[in-house]
């Protein structure tokens, strides 16, 4: 009588262990790279940054800047000097804010005008910049005080 025996070969089955771990590796360090490469992308979430706070401030700017005007007012500052105080806080404000944000505000060259006894007009070219982007805007608007 014959006998036959089998007899099981692991080594082949650990090769091919090793082979799915070594190639799930590379997938994922692959996918990690592609992340990676694509956080500076023009379709980030927060790409859009500078373009958000731009309309922020410009919304924000004439009431910020009148509300800061009338506590210089009430403290027995001129109008003018107030409103040049008042500027420079929000200027300065500004700045920090952008900071927090990851983006640079800046308010350069600005004019007061007073157009009569209660109304002054400002006017000041607004910069806001990221790591990739600027965005320059001309901005008036004119506060009671």
């Amino acid at each position: 009588m014959h006998r036959t025996t089998c007899t099981r070969d692991e080594r082949a089955q650990m090769l091919l262990a090793t082979g799915v771990v070594l190639l799930l590796s590379l997938l994922s360090m692959a996918v990690f790279s592609v992340k990676v490469a694509g956080l500076t992308s023009a379709h980030e979430p927060n790409a859009d940054s500078v373009i958000e706070t731009t309309k922020e401030v410009v919304d924000v700017l004439p009431s910020l800047t009148e509300n800061r005007t009338e506590l210089w007012v009430t403290n027995g500052v001129e109008r003018l000097d107030a409103v040049e105080l008042a500027m420079s806080s929000v200027n300065d404000d500004l700045l920090h804010h952008g900071e927090i944000r990851g983006v640079e505000i800046k308010m350069l060259n600005i004019v007061m005008v007073s157009i009569d006894s209660t109304t002054i007009e400002i006017s000041l070219d607004l910069g806001v910049t990221d790591d990739s982007s600027t965005l320059q805007s001309q901005v008036t608007f004119t506060i009671n005080g």
